[in-house]
């Protein structure tokens, strides 16, 4: 397919869903199903980027997943470190920088780690962002974020009154431009509590496919369809007025 025939977002956010079923319905543990999960994130990370997307944003873990059995939330955790020490070598030679949304706390001294060393390997790079949102929620977010301007208007560091929208994204836990195209594998139709302030324009695309299925193949067909949309933000296009 063609991209220069297709409307190519800025920004866009795929949650990441179907490990464990995909996993299932090959009566295979929901672990393996992490792992090809994980296997397909830099498949996946590095096709997108080089289609000419500048912000990929990925919703690898969030919040409510620390209820999940310790045997679960352990094997993920582990898989992050080992994962991300393995790949941050080919984000840095695709020149693609990588950055994390959400929490510190609770999560594990060694991933961590591996996060600030994967930042830190490609914080040069100019191809591309792609953004692991872990241990990440949208409330969280806006929480954090007004916390944060809290501080600092105590501190003299801002005026209340020169608060607005571009202010207010500096302090979400990276500023991102909003999100054009957001992805869900696995059937199912929610949000999740995904970077909510993010997606309030934003074009939805929903697919069956199990995420450590969903392909390049895949990923072109949702942009075909995102190229077909008449975003209009709230005004009219005047060029497709019976939209």
């Amino acid at each position: 397919m063609d991209y220069n025939d297709l409307k190519i977002p800025h920004h866009v956010g795929i949650i990441v869903d179907g490990n464990g079923r995909w996993a299932e319905n090959r009566k295979l543990s929901r672990s393996m199903g992490h792992k090809a999960g994980a296997d397909n994130l830099l498949k996946l990370s590095r096709y997108v980027i080089s289609k000419g997307i500048k912000v990929l944003s990925l919703y690898v873990f969030s919040t409510e997943n620390f209820k999940r059995s310790k045997e679960e939330v352990d094997f993920l955790m582990n898989l992050f470190t080992s994962k991300f020490k393995k790949d941050r070598k080919k984000y840095e030679k695709d020149n693609i920088k990588v950055v994390f949304s959400g929490r510190i706390e609770p999560l594990p001294q060694s991933v961590i780690d591996t996060m600030n060393e994967m930042m830190e390997m490609t914080k040069d790079n100019t191809g591309g962002i792609v953004n692991f949102c872990l241990n990440y929620g949208g409330h969280s977010e806006i929480i954090d974020a007004c916390k944060k301007i809290n501080n600092d208007v105590i501190n003299q560091k801002l005026d209340i009154n020169d608060l607005n929208e571009d202010i207010f994204n500096h302090y979400l836990y990276n500023d991102l431009p909003p999100i054009d195209l957001l992805i869900r594998t696995s059937g199912e139709y929610r949000i999740s509590n995904f970077m909510l302030w993010q997606l309030s324009y934003a074009e939805f695309y929903f697919t069956p496919t199990y995420f450590p299925g969903f392909s390049s193949n895949d990923f072109d067909q949702a942009i075909l369809d995102y190229t077909k949309r008449d975003r209009r933000f709230g005004g009219i296009n005047y060029e497709n007025k019976n939209h």
